[in-house]
């Protein structure tokens, strides 16, 4: 392969050297660079036959492969916003997205996918390129989802790549070259596709996965040798279920970076995968409007368990009180960021921006604390904080302790409202397959881990917790079951 470390992203990358694997799509068909280039020109020039210019949206409800990807790379050299929507919505939902967004056009595998506009348009660079920019919805735990829009900068998609790669190799080690990348997750979410078009940008090749199974990740990181991988904590702990002598069937020695983020990670789950694939977790937090606001190498963190790391170059950060006040080392509190690379809005929703703003900072809406070395340690979602009796109890903290249980696959914590402590705490556990143990056994289990105070009031049985797509817990949707009197299992 050539020499691309001084080449400034995947447009000039695919043109220097074509040959270069640029996708494994989920069927294992290989796309070169030099040949997703003429399928992302094709579809610029699409695009632009449809009229869609500068600043104008166009929505992909498309799943994890090679139209996903080349939509993404076309919309960031024309300066189109492009709205990645999740395929998983009801009509009804991408509706809602489609229209909130101003999408001019919506691509979907029902309307031909990408290839319906490339259709008869030429392979040649278009003229006049600006970089796009991708409108991320966010979840929407509360009311509806809304765009986080970023202002086009109006200079060539070449400009910011030496940026890209300066932050990537300072935050995850991540450099261009001949290294692979895993796409593990869904590209309708930010960090995923991010990560796409970052490993893009650096010359890798990319290897989709067509789901997550244990079993179907390890096996690629051992065909393909994977290098790096985006993955949230949900998947590491579904690995460590599986026996150890079915893990030791793969080889995963190629691992050098996998970055996690999306959910809080808990220790020893963190600790079990680094024990098993050496010193390669790289962990950042942040949001979608935030973009990654801390990031912890591997050994920094098993110096300091449990830090989601210190603020990235350009971002500093404060912990404030319900009354602004800045709070000292050790002292819980609403986080808060500022970035000097600039700022974003809730598209045509000014109030919900402002809302979310302190001057020029910027709150994710989770409570943690620094330590003397301004390390980042999370406690919960604003959102998600128990009141009982008085006392701040977290559900991550109860959910770490108790997923430490070899008979526990996956647990939701939820405060649930009480007369007499104002809310009491409820574990909706899900067992491995096998005997479930008593609720006595698992309190016990509980007893060296955390207070007795934290300890669950109720501890019942379900066959399956709802998360997202991206393996995040939904407490939004357990605590609504939950509330509903939905179907127990004790």
């Amino acid at each position: 392969m050539a020499d691309i470390s001084g080449l400034p992203g995947f447009y000039r990358i695919a043109q220097a050297d074509p040959d270069r694997r640029a996708v494994i799509d989920t069927d294992g068909a290989v796309t070169t660079y030099g040949e997703l280039l003429v399928r992302v020109n094709r579809i610029s020039h699409g695009l632009r036959a449809r009229g869609l210019g500068r600043g104008d949206a166009i929505a992909g409800v498309l799943p994890n492969g090679i139209d996903a990807v080349t939509m993404l790379m076309a919309t960031g050299q024309i300066g189109l916003y492009y709205v990645p929507v999740n395929w998983h919505l009801t009509q009804s939902e991408i509706d809602y997205i489609v229209r909130d967004s101003d999408a001019r056009l919506v691509v979907t595998p029902d309307s031909g996918g990408a290839a319906a506009l490339a259709e008869g348009q030429p392979e040649t660079e278009p003229a006049d390129r600006t970089a796009g920019a991708v409108m991320w919805y966010t979840s929407g735990t509360t009311g509806f989802p809304k765009g986080v829009r970023r202002p086009l900068t109006g200079a060539e998609p070449e400009a910011a790549v030496p940026l890209y790669t300066w932050f990537l190799g300072e935050v995850c080690d991540l450099r261009p070259g001949d290294e692979v990348h895993l796409v593990t997750s869904p590209m309708y979410h930010s960090s995923p596709c991010a990560h796409t078009a970052f490993a893009l940008h650096l010359g890798h090749t990319l290897v989709i996965a067509p789901r997550f199974e244990p079993a179907v990740i390890l096996e690629l990181v051992e065909r393909y040798r994977v290098t790096n991988a985006m993955m949230v904590p949900t998947m590491f702990h579904r690995m460590l279920l599986m026996p150890p002598e079915v893990r030791a069937r793969y080889d995963v020695s190629s691992l050098r970076q996998v970055v996690h983020t999306g959910a809080a990670c808990p220790v020893a789950v963190k600790k079990g995968i680094m024990d098993w694939w050496g010193p390669v977790l790289y962990e950042y937090y942040g949001s979608t409007e935030s973009a990654i606001a801390f990031a912890v190498k591997p050994h920094e963190w098993l110096e300091r368990p449990g830090t989601v790391g210190r603020p990235v170059p350009t971002f500093e950060a404060r912990i404030l009180d319900e009354n602004g006040a800045e709070l000292p080392p050790g002292e819980p509190g609403m986080i808060y960021v500022k970035s000097g690379l600039g700022g974003f809005e809730y598209h045509k929703d000014p109030g919900k921006t402002a809302a979310s703003m302190r001057g020029e900072w910027y709150a994710p809406g989770d409570i943690g604390f620094l330590d003397k070395e301004g390390y980042l340690f999370l406690c919960d979602r604003r959102t998600d904080l128990i009141v009982s009796g008085g006392v701040n109890i977290y559900p991550a903290e109860v959910e770490a302790a108790l997923l430490e249980h070899p008979a526990v696959a996956d647990v939701a914590v939820i405060g649930v409202p009480d007369a007499e402590w104002g809310h009491v705490v409820v574990a909706l556990v899900q067992a491995v397959p096998g005997p479930r143990p008593p609720a006595e056994e698992l309190l016990e289990h509980l007893g060296p881990r955390i207070a007795r105070f934290k300890h669950p009031r109720v501890i019942e049985f379900r066959e399956e917790l709802p998360r997202t797509p991206t393996g995040k817990l939904s407490r939004s949707k357990v605590r609504e079951q939950y509330l509903s009197g939905g179907v127990t299992e004790s």
